[in-house]
């Protein structure tokens, strides 16, 4: 048998401790492989993650505990703070909890003044005790699924060991430290951005998506039944926005995509100013980049990219483009009216190709369906060929399709289309969910920077501000 003699410092010991008992789990399961049996090994997985559980902790608490400081008084941010007590507390780690003595201090003069403590302050530690790399995976959990669903994944993963209430009030710390200061963490993350070496065009796209919102719900006139709620409240749909900033190649394919929401009450104007600002940073990193708006027919929608996104804003020439997609799907509507459904896909397919090779098939086909003679054939509730020609003509100088193909322009918005499934209705719209303006905000700007491939970016400018210095004075 090898011998292997490790001097571990005394302040160390419960180290060196965890150590020896991983190596007995270790022994322990290898006594077990004898005589060629079948064996549990997912009972040996879970004995030695616990065992490594317990070396990691160990680690954290020695570490934590060397952060303390104490002193009779220590300089903060040039304030003088005096001692006022010592006691244990709780810091919570990716492998669980651990206990870690400090010293609380105080701000001299101010008797009311909160209590702090250079643990928490030097290590950069959310709310009661969560340190910034726990913190951040357990918000990452939560802009992914519910927090029940995060709590159980967490079980069987055999890592953040703490309970869905945990889970929820974690998540929502985070979102309140990056909501409010979101505009300069994206300012600082699209300077940090990479440009990929193939791209040669970027586009911006602006969506909505309906939510389901919990709103108070007035109370009946006269005196409540027995079992009626206090406070009622209503689940209405409101509309958020979406929006995408999109890396292409030279033939228009997306290379890469930044992701952004807002919620129905959220600033939609100061979205799209972010958007340009987002633009003009990756032009001033390669001024050769073609720039394309992408939206559907909405007005709203353009009036709130023209000014942030025009050419004047951003000293370019931007080629603005109606989603052709959505194009198709009302001239299908319109063609099965006057050709019949027989003859409707043949017809549309035509368009189609016409609308991708000639700057001006918009106008042609304008032309054929005012001339069919069905313009107010109604099918149920709706006037499809009146439908396709108002379209048309409120969107007819962004429906140059050809030209964008030649200038290897993408000519649909399905990066803002898919954003708008994968940011809001994956998460957002569960059965029977429902949210408050704060807390979907929360959850939807952070799950956006997550689905931009930011997170560990954005949460490193998010949590950073909570590290401060402490020094004995």
């Amino acid at each position: 048998m090898a011998v292997m003699v490790i001097e571990v410092p005394e302040e160390l010991k419960p180290l060196g401790d965890a150590m020896m008992e991983a190596i007995t789990a270790v022994r322990k399961a290898r006594a077990g492989t004898g005589a060629g049996k079948a064996m549990d090994y997912a009972a040996v997985e879970v004995a030695i993650g616990d065992a490594a559980a317990r070396i990691e902790r160990a680690g954290h608490q020695a570490v934590l505990q060397a952060l303390d400081i104490d002193r009779p008084s220590v300089m903060i941010g040039g304030a003088r703070f005096t001692k006022v007590g010592r006691c244990e507390a709780t810091y919570y780690t990716l492998a669980g909890p651990v206990a870690v003595e400090r010293s609380l201090y105080r701000e001299a003069g101010k008797r009311n003044a909160k209590v702090v403590d250079p643990v928490s302050l030097r290590a950069g530690v959310l709310e009661d005790g969560w340190l910034p790399r726990t913190a951040s995976a357990m918000a990452h959990q939560v802009q992914q699924v519910t927090s029940r669903e995060a709590e159980e994944s967490a079980r069987h993963l055999g890592r953040l060991p703490y309970s869905r209430s945990s889970f929820e009030r974690v998540a929502h710390a985070v979102g309140d430290l990056y909501v409010p200061a979101h505009g300069d963490i994206e300012d600082a993350l699209i300077e940090q951005y990479e440009i990929p070496r193939e791209a040669r065009s970027v586009s911006v796209s602006l969506d909505r998506v309906s939510v389901p919102m919990e709103e108070p719900r007035p109370r009946p006139v006269g005196r409540p039944k027995k079992d009626d709620p206090k406070r009622p409240v209503a689940r209405n749909f409101r509309m958020a926005y979406c929006a995408t900033v999109t890396l292409h190649d030279r033939d228009g394919n997306g290379l890469h995509t930044i992701r952004y929401g807002r919620m129905p009450q959220g600033d939609a104007r100061n979205l799209c100013e972010g958007l340009g600002a987002d633009v003009m940073a990756l032009l001033a990193k390669r001024p050769g980049l073609k720039v394309a708006t992408l939206c559907d027919g909405a007005a709203e929608l353009w009036n709130l990219l023209s000014e942030p996104l025009g050419e004047e804003a951003l000293g370019t020439e931007v080629h603005k483009v109606v989603d052709l997609w959505h194009l198709l799907e009302k001239l299908g509507r319109a063609a099965g009216v006057i050709h019949g459904s027989g003859s409707a896909d043949e017809v549309v397919q035509r368009w189609r190709l016409r609308l991708l090779n000639s700057s001006r098939a918009a106008e042609g086909i304008l032309e054929e369906l005012k001339h069919s003679g069905r313009e107010h054939v109604q099918v149920s509730d709706a006037r499809p060929v009146h439908d396709a020609i108002t379209y048309i003509e409120n969107n007819g100088d962004r429906m140059d399709y050809a030209t964008a193909r030649r200038r290897g322009l993408p000519v649909g918005s399905g990066n803002v289309e898919a954003t708008c499934k994968s940011l809001v209705e994956v998460r957002m719209k569960r059965p029977g969910a429902r949210w408050k303006e704060e807390s979907g905000e929360h959850i939807i700007q952070l799950r956006a920077v997550a689905l931009s491939d930011r997170w560990d970016a954005a949460m490193d400018l998010t949590l950073k501000p909570l590290r401060k210095a402490v020094r004995a004075a």
